[in-house]
């Protein structure tokens, strides 16, 4: 089909966390790669909630601004699915998605959550940990639900009950939720984070307290980065190939283009990258 140069993708989260979160440059990169073999671009859009994010939809569609959207960061009972068809507007879903019963079948590239999350709990639990946490990320997201009932189940088959803390990706979130736990009455000898920022913020609130990582504490984050590898100890992660995903994202949006289906598509899996913190429980 015959397209106007443009893929849109809109963010709905604070600026100033997009700033300091690597995740989603590699991943808009890796699709910028993909997509310049056709002449066609990003127009990425920043805005603070989904109902500002709808509108740009609508925007987009009414003056024909793209060919497609990449729709990210979903939710339960999300409407932007449904809005999306009735626009007539392209789209493909990416991360957590179960189509909704009676609603429009979408396009997604799917990431197994749950898998990783017993991944990296095993991890732990072979260590002999057994007070473990966690720092979320927004409750809301279907990709924070699947992992806190992906850990919540394995604990449960272990026999421990695991401490689940919101925090919102932010560095102060992250800081402030790990000295919290760490004051706690019986606190954690292992936290897993939900992503990097947390979790290099976390690490230095438990220097901050004396808290040795990893002798007496145990530290995951979700997601590798540049952060996660200049900290010391470097941080121990769940490491996703953010770039390839995007990649895989793009080209599933010039099958989506072409009138091809786009069949099931996952993005790279996540693996435990071993680096200096995480230890045998104390």
């Amino acid at each position: 089909m015959e397209t106007l140069g443009a893929i849109g993708l809109v963010l709905a989260r604070p600026a100033r966390l997009l700033g300091v979160e690597p995740f989603f440059m590699e991943f808009i990169a890796g699709i910028e790669e993909r997509l310049a073999v056709r002449g066609l671009s990003v127009l990425l859009h920043v805005v603070p909630t989904q109902t500002e994010e709808i509108a740009t939809h609508r925007r987009w569609a009414e003056r024909g601004l793209v060919d497609a959207v990449v729709v990210v960061d979903l939710i339960a009972g999300d409407r932007r699915p449904g809005v999306l068809h009735e626009l007539g507007l392209p789209a493909l879903l990416v991360g957590t998605w179960d189509d909704e019963p009676g609603g429009p079948v979408t396009p997604a590239v799917r990431s197994d959550h749950a898998g990783a999350m017993h991944d990296a709990l095993s991890r732990l639990l072979r260590l002999g940990h057994r007070r473990i946490a966690r720092v979320t990320g927004p409750a809301a997201l279907l990709h924070t639900r699947a992992r806190t009932a992906a850990l919540r189940e394995g604990c449960a088959r272990a026999g421990i009950e695991p401490t689940l803390v919101k925090g919102d990706y932010s560095a102060e979130s992250g800081a402030r939720l790990t000295a919290r736990l760490l004051k706690g009455e019986t606190p954690p000898t292992a936290i897993i984070y939900d992503n990097d920022v947390m979790a290099v913020a976390g690490l230095g609130a438990a220097k901050d307290l004396g808290v040795s990582v990893p002798a007496e504490l145990s530290l995951i984050a979700w997601d590798d980065s540049t952060l996660c590898r200049l900290a010391s100890p470097a941080l121990s992660v769940m490491s996703v190939d953010v770039h390839e995903f995007g990649v895989i994202v793009a080209d599933a949006v010039l099958r989506l283009l072409d009138g091809e289906p786009v069949g099931h598509r996952q993005s790279p899996p996540a693996r435990f990258v071993q680096r200096g913190t995480t230890a045998p429980a104390p």
